[in-house]
């Protein structure tokens, strides 16, 4: 399975196992000249609906209580910090734990949500429009679209190489917002990548851009998976990580929104 620029996907099994083609060879017959029986399944391999079902799961609850946190009015300002915290530590524990745990990606497309509705309430009062919230969700749902087209017609094949050109272009822009975070600290605006300039109407497509590209990337990931017959439990990896890509890219055009749209 080739690598991917989305740090979810690093604990997918590049075997499966369940096709069993080669069960039996090198192993010792029966007495009667019978091949030994094939171990008993406790579970079975992935397929494409649970890739979709637990990604609709995760999307679902995320848009539930999103909306929930964005009716709630100022309120949604205040959950949008800590959501955003816990949302960060439940997002390292998936990555980092062994077990496929369903509970804790649940509850982070739930805390996600909280998080999304909250900065979406901000943005919406900062530049005095609350349709750019739907606008922002239109853009999103239309650049995943035609990424899966894309990908699905084989229009742009994912590549090694293409994928190091991914993967080096998220991890360049992750570390320009990290040192334009810390130099906000120290002089009004940073580096001006966030401050509605060109510049940073110019960092914001190319993190769109990014964003976009990196949705091939995951979905060669859980193409490969498929695939290679691993557990059907993992599609909760491939959900997990679909939905930090959209959180990403719905960010970065709301965002880029933003700029045209301030009173």
């Amino acid at each position: 399975m080739r690598t991917t620029s989305n740090p979810a996907f690093r604990n997918l099994p590049t075997t499966g196992g369940y096709a069993n083609f080669n069960y039996g060879q090198g192993q010792p017959a029966s007495p009667y000249g019978e091949a030994p029986a094939a171990p008993p399944q406790t579970s079975r391999p992935m397929t494409i609906d649970d890739v979709v079902t637990k990604t609709a799961i995760t999307l679902g609850l995320a848009v539930i209580t999103g909306t929930l946190t964005y009716l709630v009015g100022p309120t949604a300002v205040a959950l949008a910090l800590p959501a955003a915290i816990i949302g960060l530590v439940l997002s390292l524990v998936i990555i980092f734990k062994k077990k496929v745990s369903p509970g804790l990606v649940i509850a982070y497309s739930a805390v996600e949500g909280v998080f999304l509705g909250g900065i979406s309430y901000v943005f919406a009062m900062w530049v005095g429009n609350p349709g750019i919230v739907m606008q922002a969700i239109a853009g999103t749902i239309g650049v995943f679209a035609a990424m899966l087209v894309v990908y699905k017609t084989g229009a742009i094949r994912v590549t090694p190489k293409l994928t190091k050109w991914i993967i080096g272009a998220a991890a360049g822009a992750a570390v320009l917002m990290l040192v334009n975070l810390i130099a906000g600290f120290f002089t009004s605006g940073g580096l001006g990548l966030r401050d509605g300039s060109a510049l940073a109407i110019g960092f914001s497509l190319l993190c769109i851009g990014i964003a976009a590209f990196s949705f091939l990337l995951d979905f060669d990931a859980a193409d490969q998976a498929i695939k290679s017959g691993v557990d059907a439990k993992f599609s909760w990896y491939i959900a997990f990580g679909l939905m930090t890509t959209l959180v990403w890219l719905y960010l970065e055009i709301l965002r880029l929104l933003s700029y045209f749209q301030r009173d």
